[in-house]
C-alpha cells in the first residue's frame, strides 16, 4: 500500500510588510510582501470578479485591495509601507483601502518611472 503523506503547513507570523500597488490604465495589481520581498499576498481588479473597463475604476481597486488586505492580516500583518506605481485610477482608491481595511500605513513612496529624456515619445495622434 502506498503510504499517504501530509502536506506540511507552515505559518508565518509576520507583522511589518510592503504593498506594491501597480495601477495601470486598465487594470490595478497588488502584491503584499514581507520586509525581505517575499510575496505574502497578490490579486488584482481582474482577479477580484470585473472584467473589461470596469476593472480600471476606483471601485474595482478598492475591492482587490480590501480582498488582499484580508488575506494578509490573517498571517498577522500590521504595519505595511505602500509603493505606488502607474497613473491609473485606482492609486488614491488603493492607500483609502489599505487605511479602512485596518493596516497601519508607515510611508507611502511612488516608484512611477519618469523618462528623463529618454525614448522619443509616439507621434501625435490625428482624428
Amino acid at each position: 500500500m502506498a503510504e499517504i503523506r501530509k502536506k506540511k503547513t507552515v505559518s508565518r507570523e509576520i507583522t511589518a510588510g510592503r504593498v506594491y500597488v501597480t495601477a495601470t490604465f486598465n487594470n490595478t495589481i497588488v502584491t503584499i510582501t514581507d520586509l525581505n520581498g517575499n510575496a505574502v499576498a497578490w490579486g488584482s481588479a481582474g482577479s477580484s470578479g470585473f472584467k473589461g473597463a470596469r476593472k480600471s475604476t476606483p471601485f474595482a481597486a478598492t475591492t482587490a485591495v480590501t480582498d488582499i488586505a484580508r488575506k494578509a492580516m490573517g498571517f498577522g500583518l500590521k504595519q505595511v509601507e505602500v509603493y505606488i506605481k502607474g497613473p491609473g485610477a485606482g492609486r488614491d482608491a488603493a492607500i483609502r483601502a489599505i487605511r479602512s481595511a485596518g493596516l497601519d500605513i508607515v510611508a507611502i513612496a511612488d516608484l512611477t518611472p519618469i523618462p528623463h529624456n529618454g525614448c522619443r515619445p509616439r507621434k501625435k495622434r490625428r482624428v
